[in-house]
């Protein structure tokens, strides 16, 4: 039986927040429809946070008010805190997925607080995504290196991880948002991170900046992580993180997967026609291999 692996497509939102490109409202819900023709079922499709801060997700409201509700695809709404968890239950999220973060100086920056202080915030935001019967899933940037602080110590993760299971969460994403994991730091932290979080579902987010997300993701699957994060083109980064670069790009995932026996039920043709769509509504190149080199001969 083929082994299914789960992409979450997260373009839309942490794709485009840091695209030096600005997409209007209606090119980003085409650009959800696109994705939605490719396959794609579980999709960030915005974030509820500061629009000082990120003024490129601002009009998500918007974005979540015309989404085509008759598709068959999870709306996931990021959020940071109380005001922005209560704004995407009222946007109508179809799962709500809360930040916690593993460095202190990155976590003082991007949301203003500390590891210790956004597990808080989520005990708190928690009873209310749940009250609304929302799936509440939880992201934990950072994970693998801070920017600013440098290594972050495992035992800080996999406490987040304790925590983040004790609130609720569903499922938790190991996030590396600048890109410096490898293959062997993946597979110890997912082991670490199961032994304090053993009913929580893994999910992992890699940044492909320096050349090794594919191989993490490899080094995920292989360490029984059945869900993927991953952004068409590769487009993406945090406003936050110094010279952060996108993720690894969905169409090269689907592509080393399918080449590999794995089923993602993705279409991979659409996904590179969609990859060379947003060069022309970005106005520039897109990173990911697969765009440029195309799928197997056939």
């Amino acid at each position: 039986m083929t082994r299914r692996i789960d992409i979450v497509e997260v373009g839309p939102r942490d794709g485009l927040q840091n695209d030096p490109g600005n997409l209007s409202t209606s090119q980003k819900l085409e650009f959800i429809s696109r994705l939605e023709d490719c396959g794609a079922r579980r999709m960030e499709s915005g974030s509820f946070v500061s629009p000082k801060a990120v003024p490129k997700m601002a009009d998500s409201g918007d974005v979540f008010r015309s989404l085509d509700r008759s598709r068959p695809t999870r709306h996931i709404a990021l959020a940071l805190n109380e005001k922005g968890v209560r704004r995407a239950i009222d946007a109508k999220a179809d799962e709500i997925n809360f930040v916690l973060v593993a460095g202190e100086t990155f976590g003082k920056r991007n949301q203003g607080m500390s590891p210790s202080e956004s597990a808080d915030m989520l005990a708190q935001c928690a009873p209310l995504v749940h009250d609304a019967a929302i799936p509440l899933t939880a992201t934990i940037s950072v994970a693998f290196g801070d920017p600013f602080d440098g290594e972050v110590d495992p035992a800080v993760v996999a406490n987040l991880a304790a925590r983040a299971q004790r609130a609720g969460v569903g499922e938790l994403a190991l996030g590396d948002t600048i890109g410096v994991a490898t293959p062997w730091q993946v597979r110890s932290l997912i082991e670490r991170v199961l032994i304090e979080a053993p009913d929580v579902f893994l999910r992992m987010h890699f940044h492909d900046t320096r050349g090794a997300a594919l191989a993490n993701v490899a080094a995920a699957i292989d360490a029984g992580v059945d869900v993927i994060d991953a952004s068409c083109g590769g487009i993406g980064g945090c406003p936050f993180a110094p010279a952060a670069t996108g993720n690894v790009a969905t169409e090269d995932v689907v592509y080393m997967l399918e080449r590999g026996g794995y089923e993602t039920g993705l279409d991979l043709g659409k996904l590179i026609e969609t990859a060379k769509w947003l060069e022309t509504v970005l106005g520039h190149p897109v990173s990911s291999s697969l765009s440029r080199a195309g799928g197997f001969p056939a």
